[in-house]
């Protein structure tokens, strides 16, 4: 949502007229957000799990628009699995994002994969944000050569103001305290667990101490009032009706049941750690935007234990910031390592359907070595602010689609 939202908006700047077709919400009450133009739909799912909703209305939408181009974000959602039937009768040229393919190794996912070579045989361009990734691969190896890589970037306007150094006094952080932070919502695939156990084998020098920050939204629901509760029901009901709600409940209250046996959340290990420990202390946050832009900048080291990623933003934002970071194996990560010049690597491994795992004890000790060489930290963080000024902000991310969109209608 935030790489559409960034685009969409510099384009609009730009001087181009811009619509995104979207998800209906039902607390959103405007249909256009900075210039930007918003159409809902009352469609959820995937062609795996099922479409749900008014998807006639959206595939009626996009063949009959009038709109120069077309560029459809990230399969396995319905926005682009919806228009398979029609892809052939869209008049406008269309682009397509893959978005890493995520499922590509999941069982369940083997016939939608069968047949998305001939899908993306039908899309004029294909954009990806990294060089080689399971998505790129494979369209190569279906002999598709009609795309343009294009990676992530992070914010100019976000990331050009100035520090605030009362940050730490707000959060009650030592001003002497080492700052780690990782950033992502709490999904259980984001590495917070990963991180916060590390974090609490790692071994400190004595007299110094250490603040993680676990920065995400909270999407298991568990704190969330009755109230509110009844009230996003009511809302699903609304919008999608009761077949959807009642298959949509049933399916996160299972989901909840299994995440709570047996296993503690980097919450309850949080609150653990701080009882416990006199060296280091555990903050979980959710900081509204601005204030998270500051405390990427009062952190010390940006630590990324994810994992399933494309191309994470957050690293791309750490470099923005001006901070090193380390990160595991995931997504194009090496590769956003090495074209910012601001990261190093934390030896991981890939179980069976490519999600990525890292032993506690290693990046505990990886986060302790980075630790304990400030200068180095010091000339990578410099180092990665200087080439993410120079080519990831979105401002000239932007000037690249604009450049495929254009010479899609030149031809």
């Amino acid at each position: 949502q935030e790489v559409m939202r960034q685009l969409a908006e510099r384009l609009v700047e730009k001087g181009h007229q811009v619509t995104v077709a979207t998800s209906k919400l039902s607390d959103r009450n405007f249909d256009n957000l900075n210039g930007v133009q918003i159409r809902e739909f009352a469609v959820t799912g995937n062609l795996v799990r099922g479409i749900f909703g008014d998807d006639d209305s959206y595939r009626d939408y996009v063949v009959n628009s009038n709109f120069d181009v077309v560029m459809i974000k990230a399969a396995q959602q319905w926005t682009f699995d919806a228009l398979w039937p029609v892809v052939d009768i869209i008049k406008m040229p269309k682009v397509f994002i893959p978005c890493g393919f995520s499922g590509l190794y999941e069982p369940e996912y083997a016939e939608y994969f069968r047949s998305m070579p001939e899908i993306l045989s039908k899309f004029d361009h294909l954009i990806f944000y990294a060089s080689k990734y399971r998505d790129i691969d494979f369209a190569r190896q279906h002999n598709l050569s009609n795309f343009s890589i294009i990676p992530n970037g992070a914010s100019e306007i976000e990331f050009e103001v100035i520090p605030d150094h009362t940050f730490r006094q707000r959060h009650e952080i030592a001003q002497d305290s080492f700052v780690f932070m990782t950033v992502g919502s709490f999904t259980g695939l984001k590495g917070h667990l990963e991180l916060v156990k590390s974090f609490c084998l790692m071994v400190l020098p004595r007299g110094t101490h250490a603040t993680l920050i676990l920065n995400g939204n909270d999407c298991s629901h568990t704190h969330i009032t009755r109230a509110k509760l009844l009230g996003r029901f009511y809302g699903v009901i609304k919008t999608y009706g009761w077949c959807y709600a009642f298959k949509h409940g049933l399916k996160r209250s299972l989901w909840k049941i299994g995440i709570k046996v047996g296993t503690k959340t980097p919450q309850e290990i949080a609150i653990r750690a701080n009882r416990h420990y006199k060296d280091r202390r555990v903050i979980v946050s959710n900081f509204a935007r601005p204030e998270l832009v500051q405390a990427y900048m009062a952190t010390d080291l940006f630590v990324f234990a994810s994992n399933v990623e494309y191309s994470p933003l957050v690293l791309f934002e750490s470099a923005a910031a001006g901070i090193p970071f380390l990160t595991v194996d995931v997504g194009n990560s090496v590769e956003i390592a090495n074209w910012t010049q601001s990261g190093q690597i934390c030896p991981s491994e890939k179980d069976e359907k490519g999600y990525t795992r890292v032993s506690h004890k290693i990046l505990a000790g990886e986060m302790a070595k980075m630790m304990s060489n400030v200068p180095m930290l010091r000339e990578m963080g410099n180092r990665g602010k200087h080439n993410w000024s120079k080519s990831f902000t979105w401002h000239k991310i932007t000037t690249q689609y604009e450049q495929v969109f254009e010479s899609l209608l030149e031809k």
